[in-house]
């Protein structure tokens, strides 16, 4: 067997002793066993019988909570593991060996018991997985051949069944309308403040709330594949990143660990006294290290959950407040990402305003960026929207539907010409910005000219990064044309713009900046995530870089610089509370050693005054997860209870 399949049957075995009912057991049993132990001792019976009886339960306790103790060093032993908990297993064993039996089954209950502690808090402070495990339904109403409804599980559902989706019911899988029409509520997984209008023809995304109407719809994916289950699964990896987290506390342990040890034998040797060693031992044991990392960590992954913020990797809210460079993406991070109708460009024979509404009536049922532009323009026009009876729209083929009895088509220049290349003596010519191109019964009918606008919060969000945030530079980096560009650049403020930059130059110079000094990238997730992958932290925009940005660190689906504002707030409070909690309950045990090396603190005490120290450093990690003033300085005054 190879060594690293050693170091894994290892770490299994290790995780096993360590599972959260094998403590709450050991737990209950150190409790029992110390009531039974103080019961006997004040039972009133005379003599060195009544002493040696209540020693009993400690013996039996150590049969049962000792032994994955020992094992637990040993195996530590045998992955060369010296963490900050490998202190309080050499002081188990000290305590045994010296006859302290009742200090050695307080240390029992100081490890069990903080790890029982870390549990329960990790719960609180990771709810935002349950948040969203919540919202799903636990069955789906499949529709058989025959029109009957029968409710079955989602693991169940297979590509192409038919679901019937009733009345504000969660969406179980991704599908496509086939009957009905109605109104569903994508807020939560987008982040826009705005329901969606659903026909046949028209993409349901999981997770997206169905309104008043009943919507058949078959399923695209199964349950497992679709959206709502994968930003599930990016969830849970988030989580799972706690062990990584974990192991911050056993670095800084590995060097205090043997300092600790070595001090403690110091004490022994010079003073002569072993009990002295085994109270060093017993308050050295840095237990808040290891309770109040992966605690305020998961508090602040909780919080950012609840601001619409899905943290991949944990380590992006370490790093975030040591960032000096600040790199951003054009379309989508300055700029909406929603472009604004500009121009309408109607072909021979047809007028503007009818190809609008036209256009509007279909653009209803599409999520495409350029369909709020086309119904904005038809609102601000007050016009009336014609009757849909179908749409339709496909990845690079645009949005086909039925128009009050026309056929329309909402696609690009190049499907136009590929259609007819005649039509190029139609269409006009090419110019900055974006467009699309209307057929109407399959004939030219008008060219629509969009321009993205800046965010307004853009300019307030760059000026305040050096100031607030104490970045030192601020670049923008766009594949847009110069003119652009620069526009954008000089309404922020931005003093250094690249334009035309492909993504192999955006990677380039982003690895660049980031050998110079730590780095901050926002961008869309998609195109740009090759430079999000190099960037010290990358953070994606836009709804479907919730899923499918693997290389950022962190994913905002709505797409707001307030809520990437948020994002460093909630960075800069965790690291502080958790320099806090580790300096903290460090500085303490330290004071402590000192004490009981001076043999002011006995065992005993030292072990009960370890518990203390790690209720305070749990409750400090808490305070993280039980915030309500982590604010955004964009918008208004942050509030502020105080400092932390």
């Amino acid at each position: 067997m190879a060594f690293g399949d050693v170091d894994r049957v290892l770490g299994r075995m290790d995780r096993a002793l360590s599972a959260p009912m094998v403590n709450r057991a050991i737990l209950i049993a150190t409790l029992l066993a110390i009531l039974g132990h103080f019961a006997l001792r004040w039972s009133g019976v005379p003599g060195a019988w009544n002493l040696a009886a209540a020693d009993m339960p400690l013996l039996m306790l150590f049969g049962i909570g000792g032994v994955p103790i020992i094992a637990q060093l040993l195996l530590k032993l045998l992955r060369r593991d010296m963490g900050a908990d490998f202190l309080a297993a050499i002081a188990f064993v000290t305590g045994v060996a010296l006859g302290e039996y009742l200090a050695a089954c307080l240390i029992i209950l100081m490890l069990t018991g903080g790890q029982v502690l870390e549990s329960f808090a990790m719960r609180k402070a990771s709810s935002a997985l349950n948040t969203l495990a919540s919202r799903m339904p636990s069955v789906a109403h499949r529709k058989d051949a025959g029109g009957g409804i029968a409710d079955i599980a989602l693991d169940d559902i297979a590509i192409g069944d038919l679901i019937a989706i009733f009345p504000h019911e969660t969406a179980p899988v991704d599908g496509t309308v086939m009957d009905g029409h109605g109104n569903m509520d994508e807020s939560y997984l987008t982040g826009e403040p705005f329901v969606v209008a659903k026909a046949p023809g028209t993409a349901v995304l999981s997770g997206a709330i169905n309104g008043d109407a009943v919507l058949v719809i078959r399923a695209e994916k199964r349950a497992r594949d679709s959206r709502y289950a994968r930003i599930m699964d990016v969830m849970r990896d988030a989580e799972q990143k706690r062990p990584k987290i974990r192991r911050l506390g056993d670095q800084i342990g590995a060097w205090f660990a043997p300092a600790a040890l070595l001090f403690a034998l110091l004490v022994w040797y010079v003073s002569g006294d072993s009990t002295r060693f085994l109270a060093v031992l017993v308050v050295a044991t840095p237990c808040p290290l290891l309770i109040a990392i992966p605690i305020t960590v998961m508090s602040a992954i909780s919080i950012a959950a609840r601001r619409g913020i899905v943290i991949r990797d944990p380590a992006v809210l370490e790093q975030l407040p040591t960032c000096q460079t600040a790199i951003f993406d054009k379309t989508g991070t300055l700029t909406y990402g929603r472009p604004e109708l500009v121009e309408i460009l109607p072909g021979p024979g047809f007028d503007g305003g009818d190809v609008l509404r036209l256009a509007a009536s279909l653009e209803r049922y599409s999520r495409h960026p350029l369909a709020m532009a086309v119904l904005a323009a038809a609102e601000n026009r007050k016009m009336a929207l014609g009757d849909v009876a179908s749409a339709s729209e496909k990845p690079g083929q645009g949005l086909t539907g039925r128009v009050d009895g026309r056929d329309i088509a909402v696609t690009h220049r190049k499907k136009l010409l590929a259609a007819d290349p005649q039509n190029a003596d139609l269409l006009p010519a090419t110019a900055a910005g974006l467009e699309c191109v209307v057929m109407v019964d399959g004939a030219y009918g008008a060219t629509l000219r969009f321009r993205d606008t800046p965010r307004a919060d853009g300019k307030s969000f760059v000026g305040h990064l050096g100031p607030v945030h104490h970045f030192k530079k601020i670049m923008l980096l766009s594949g847009d044309r110069e003119s652009e560009v620069s526009y954008l650049s000089d309404l922020l403020g931005i003093d250094q713009s690249l334009a035309s930059q492909s993504p192999e130059q955006k990677v380039a110079i982003v690895r660049q900046e980031t050998a110079a000094a730590p780095t901050l990238f926002m961008g869309d997730g998609i195109n740009d995530a090759p430079a999000l992958a190099v960037a010290t932290v990358g953070i994606a925009f836009g709804k479907e870089s919730a899923v499918t940005a693997n290389a950022a660190g962190a994913v905002i689906p709505e797409a707001s610089l307030a809520t990437v504002d948020d994002l460093l707030h909630i960075s800069i409070a965790m690291r502080r509370i958790l320099l806090q909690s580790v300096l903290g309950g460090m500085v303490l045990s330290i004071l402590a050693m000192g004490f009981a090396a001076a043999g002011y603190i006995t065992p005993v005490a030292g072990a009960l005054l370890q518990e203390g120290i790690d209720v305070i450093a749990i409750a400090n990690a808490l305070r993280l997860a039980l915030r309500h003033d982590i604010a955004s300085d964009l918008g208004g005054v942050r509030q502020s209870s105080g400092p932390l």
